[in-house]
């Protein structure tokens, strides 16, 4: 598999690389467009969404991340990269990609005192989950977390929480999450997104 790229300008992107290199997979740290060349797949980790969009339109990523979505390759926004993929945060004026066709409230759920964990039922992950895991919830962490408030027509709802609250989402070779699941020991979601990767390359 091709090396899968981690937006490196701010936020909790070593412990994404972390979890790729524990799975074997090539970790490429992206810091400049050079270093989009070639990789199959690109993770925008959580953070602080405001900085890493100025950061992105400072180190001249946002054109470039762009066309790898066009080329259909792959990414993933957690939390803050969540907001960074979004069409619509709700009026606030900061960078966005604008390519995932969504609806998102920044820190939905208040402060940092206010993050929680919680279970989730994430059906699609039985794509890539072992016998052991099968029908096991996701161990969710809510970190000053966003959340979907509406989609478009193309994006499928992988996670809701207790109260019907949308938490992922899928729209096509796009994936975003409210929380993190870099933070947890289940790598699910990341062999999810490999999968999504592989998928993409083969066709």
């Amino acid at each position: 598999m091709s090396a899968i790229g981690v937006l490196a300008l701010q936020g909790d992107f070593r412990e994404h690389v972390e979890v790729l290199e524990r799975l074997g997979v090539e970790a490429r740290e992206v810091r400049q467009p050079r270093d989009l060349e070639g990789v199959g797949g690109l993770i925008i980790p959580g953070g602080e969404s405001t900085t890493i969009g100025r950061l992105a339109v400072k180190y001249d990523l946002v054109e470039p991340i762009k066309e790898m979505i066009a080329e259909g390759r792959p990414v993933w926004g957690t939390c803050a990269g969540l907001i960074f993929l979004a069409r619509d945060i709700g009026g606030y004026e900061q960078p966005l990609l604008g390519v995932l066709d969504v609806e998102v409230e920044r820190n939905a759920f208040g402060r940092q005192v206010d993050s929680f964990e919680i279970d989730l039922e994430v059906p699609d992950l039985a794509e890539v989950s072992e016998p052991e895991e099968t029908g096991r919830p996701f161990h969710a962490v809510f970190i000053r977390a966003p959340i979907v408030k509406a989609v478009g027509p193309k994006v499928r709802v992988l996670a809701r929480l207790p109260d019907g609250t949308i938490v992922a989402v899928r729209q096509e070779h796009l994936l975003g999450t409210a929380f993190h699941p870099e933070l947890t020991d289940d790598t699910r979601f990341h062999r999810y997104f490999l999968r999504m990767c592989r998928v993409s390359a083969s066709v």
